[in-house]
């Protein structure tokens, strides 16, 4: 078995890991473009972690202008076998208020304007997707939440918009009446590339408002959820530093087939395969390539 690697992406307002030791800054580069930010790795107890925060210092790249597959790829050159998602949301049920911690097992991906897979063109791979996140550490993370006495749900659905203006109220309430859990904006294609780069991942989704689908409040505005969202991060630095008080030393075999995704996946054979994007497949599908 490979060791294990615990990667945590920070989302919006988190953008250092409290508790890392350690540090050492990575640069690196990947055939995709730069990842958001240099990888910080260091460790909390003996279980190593690579941080990256998904918006970059001094939240500078927008949703949409986020290179999800350099951030992939980085990550799995980092050694990362274990993927955990922080990111902000909002929610489309009363009983996910302001401070709740949904780890979603589901999404919906309603994004256009972003690049959702390293194939193609030249190497056609359909990795299988209905199982999302990886049930083992999604019930870490419930038990770390719980140890922590964090307000928490398991199951949801995730919603991820393309931004990075908020939802209509028609929007919100589609989705609400669909049974959707929360909305957020980043998410998707990141869970994607992660199934296609064999990294198990995990969704912490962090409730920060209700979003716009209650008619007797106003609307969602960055300045009503700062409050929220400082409490929701010191939250969950508690969350990642139990997490990984507990983490495996080895990599564990995943029940969706999470860390095998790529072995039926490949379809081009190798004689028609484009030598250019088999270069930049490297590190993303080395096992079976």
């Amino acid at each position: 078995m490979a060791k294990a690697t615990l990667g945590i992406i920070g989302g919006s307002g988190l953008y250092d890991l409290p508790g890392l030791q350690d540090v050492r800054e990575l640069d690196v580069a990947t055939p995709w473009g730069e990842p958001s930010a240099p990888l910080k790795e260091g460790r909390i107890g003996a279980t190593r972690i690579v941080f990256l925060p998904r918006h970059g210092i001094g939240h500078r790249f927008s949703p949409s202008d986020i290179d999800y597959r350099a951030n992939i790829d980085a990550l799995k050159r980092a050694g990362v076998t274990d993927l955990v998602s922080l990111s902000a949301c909002g929610s489309y049920r009363e009983d996910l208020p302001p401070g709740m911690f949904v780890l979603v097992d589901q999404f919906i991906d309603r994004t256009f304007r972003r690049e959702s897979s390293f194939f193609g063109a030249g190497c056609v791979a359909h990795v299988a997707f209905s199982d999302p996140v990886a049930p083992n550490l999604v019930a870490r993370l419930a038990k770390a939440a719980a140890e922590e006495n964090l307000a928490h749900i398991v199951g949801g659905t995730y919603v991820c918009m393309e931004g990075p203006q908020f939802s209509t109220r028609a929007e919100s309430s589609a989705y609400k009446a669909m049974g959707a859990s929360v909305v957020g904006m980043t998410n998707m294609p990141e869970a994607k590339l992660a199934r296609e780069a064999e990294i198990s991942y995990a969704t912490v989704a962090m409730v920060t408002d209700y979003d716009a689908w209650r008619p007797q409040e106003a609307g969602v505005e960055v300045s009503s959820i700062l409050e929220v969202m400082r409490a929701n991060v010191a939250a969950a630095g508690r969350l990642v530093a139990r997490l990984a008080a507990e983490f495996p030393e080895e990599r564990e075999a995943c029940p969706v087939g999470s860390d095998r995704a790529l072995d039926y996946a490949i379809l081009t054979p190798p004689d028609f395969r484009d030598p250019a994007l088999m270069a930049k497949l490297e590190a993303i599908a080395s096992r079976v390539l």
